[in-house]
């Protein structure tokens, strides 16, 4: 299989270079809007259970719209969809100004919810559009570099989201995540995407919502690999929710000589680093795709294994923490990058945008659930946050082990 360089991907294939450019903008501010998030949910209630919520809220709601989401990216112009939410997003960005403590945590779970639709949706259009730009003999290339650039983004927005809320405080991270989705919108405005719509999409919305849903399912487990892949992914966050989503958050709020917000920036920035470089690894040396359903099991239980030594060594130095978080996360980031070149090489394209809808609806379920019992668990002392870790990171192990081994695809002798 030929490959191509990221540079030279994005040098010369003008399409993808714009729809990489808008989506790194937009997820750089939004990592700037999460850490002042946690700081504000953190620093004024001291409830794990409610930092969780917070996790839970923004996967559910990104969860509960992905079949809608995946629809209306099968059924009208993928661009449209990147751009307006992006628009709307600015809008919502600035709302965030007025809810500045615990009395206003209605209105932050709110705002998150409505503002983690349209990020699921945005997601869903530009993933179904990917393989439309792109060459198939190119897409490793750019789907390695679609995901490094995801934790570059983690990577400096959390890292300077955590200088600038600790220094210059939550409003002007908001400002920023308001500004970077409205360049975005900006820079997709003269992307051309072709697009394959389906003769079934065609009618009323609403009275097809639910038979194009099906089918996007139906087309999942009408194939046992497809099947195997969409399910092995999503395991990761059966414990990664609780490991990232709420542990890493409480560990990084208690650093010795850090401010809050610059611990959760130290935690999250090593996680961007490994979920940057488990993707280009993958590339690079995990190069026969035979293997890769079996590594995309294995890889789970490869990360869960680094978060029981973060949670086994955890106090004894920030140094080896960040080390082995970065490991953890640059096994999920080659997980995450061949399970979604196996979906795209497999799905057809008119109902690819409903088939990655559902992927990340399982995805996002499984965060959720895992993000609220972990922070329940912690806030009523069931175990020490060293406890936890040693737990979920367990959980993770199995998990992984199981669709390592379980192989429906594969027709015995």
């Amino acid at each position: 299989m030929s490959q191509i360089g990221y540079l030279e991907l994005i040098r010369t294939n003008a399409a993808f270079r714009r729809l990489w450019s808008a989506s790194v903008i937009s997820m750089l501010g939004e990592w700037f809007n999460t850490i002042a998030l946690f700081l504000i949910i953190y620093d004024s209630t001291e409830s794990e259970f409610l930092l969780g919520l917070l996790f839970t809220m923004r996967m559910v709601c990104f969860a509960l719209f992905q079949p809608f989401g995946g629809l209306l990216a099968d059924r009208i112009n993928r661009k449209n969809i990147m751009i307006w939410t992006n628009i709307l997003q600015v809008f919502l960005a600035l709302s965030f100004l007025v809810a500045q403590d615990a009395e206003h945590i209605g209105w932050i779970y709110l705002l998150t919810g409505l503002m983690m639709i349209l990020h699921g949706m945005y997601v869903t259009a530009e993933r179904a559009s990917l393989p439309n730009i792109v060459p198939k003999e190119h897409l490793a290339t750019a789907n390695a570099l679609d995901a490094a650039s995801w934790s570059t983004a983690l990577c400096v927005g959390a890292m300077l989201g955590g200088i600038v809320v600790e220094y210059y405080g939550t409003d002007t991270a908001f400002i920023i995540d308001a500004v970077t989705f409205a360049v975005s919108a900006i820079l997709l405005r003269r992307l051309v995407i072709p697009q394959t719509i389906d003769e079934d999409m065609k009618g009323p919305l609403f009275s097809t919502t639910i038979s194009n849903i099906k089918k996007g399912w139906s087309r999942i487990v009408s194939e046992k690999r497809l099947l195997r892949i969409v399910f092995a992914k999503s395991s990761w966050n059966i414990a990664g929710g609780g490991l990232a989503g709420v542990f890493l958050v409480v560990a990084g709020s208690d650093l010795d000589g850090f401010g809050m917000a610059l611990g959760f920036g130290i935690f999250f920035f090593a996680r961007g680093i490994g979920t940057g470089i488990g993707p280009i690894l993958a590339r690079k040396y995990l190069v026969n795709q035979d293997r890769w359903p079996v590594l995309v099991g294995l890889l789970v239980s490869v990360s869960g294994f680094f978060y029981f030594l973060v949670g086994w060594t955890l106090d004894q130095s920030l140094y080896l923490t960040v080390v082995l978080v970065i490991l953890a996360h640059a096994a999920s980031g080659a997980n995450w990058v061949l399970s979604t070149i196996l979906t795209q090489h497999w799905v057809e394209d008119e109902v690819r945008g409903r088939v990655f809808s559902m992927d990340m609806l399982m995805m996002s379920i499984a965060f959720s659930v895992s993000s609220a019992t972990a922070g329940y668990l912690l806030d009523i002392d069931f175990y020490t946050l060293r406890e936890g870790f040693l737990i979920f990171s367990s959980l993770m192990i199995m998990s992984g082990l199981f669709f390592t081994l379980w192989r429906p695809d594969v027709v015995k002798a």
